[in-house]
């Protein structure tokens, strides 16, 4: 078998490590973001101490992380199974950059790039869950919760692929391990909402 995907694997995650947040942040003089807030390298800590214009280019940033592998993978011809391990190996890069110290953060845009390289219908159906439980909860990391939990079994429904919805689920898994202190803080009550 060819080398290539092995490669792209890599690649992935080299280009996965890279922060959109603390990059964007560095150009527009702003705060590191590990530093002020969540802590959280991620859009929306950016938002709340940047503004909108950083927010979206963090946004922007942190999706073609998961975007632009998994089209190369389109590209070379890569079944869903490697395009999925494509996926997930920027996924892993953004959780655990090997640029900071193996840090890194919550994941949500670069799972939505990996949605939509995937399959763009799907990708944008998944960011329409999202949209419908941010309008109708008003609350970040809540309505990334039910899009991520929902988004394997859209691809499955299409898809048919064990493999791919495992994958996926892990994924998912993940991103509701990195947000342990948000689902407690919803279940409190505490947790902020996006207009705040």
């Amino acid at each position: 078998m060819s080398l290539l995907p092995y490669l792209l694997v890599i690649f992935a995650y080299l280009v996965g490590s890279i922060s959109a947040a603390i990059l964007i942040s560095k150009l527009l003089s702003l705060p590191d973001p590990r530093t002020i807030g969540s802590k959280n390298p991620g859009a929306t800590n950016v938002l709340r101490y940047g503004g909108k214009r950083a927010a979206i280019l963090t946004l922007l940033g942190d999706s073609l992380k998961g975007l632009v592998p998994v089209l190369i993978g389109h590209l070379l011809g890569l079944s869903y199974e490697w395009l999925v391990l494509v996926g997930i190996a920027a996924f892993m890069g953004h959780l655990f950059s090997i640029y900071y110290g193996f840090k890194g953060g919550k994941g949500v845009a670069t799972a939505i790039g990996i949605y939509i390289g995937l399959n763009p219908i799907i990708g944008f159906a998944v960011i329409a869950t999202w949209l419908s439980a941010a309008f109708a909860f008003n609350i970040s990391s809540l309505s990334a919760l039910i899009a991520t939990l929902l988004a394997p079994f859209y691809f499955y429904f299409i898809t048919r692929s064990p493999l791919l919805l495992l994958g996926l689920l892990l994924i998912t898994l993940f991103i509701y391990w990195r947000h342990r202190s948000n689902i407690i803080a919803i279940i409190n009550g505490t947790e902020d909402n996006i207009t705040k």
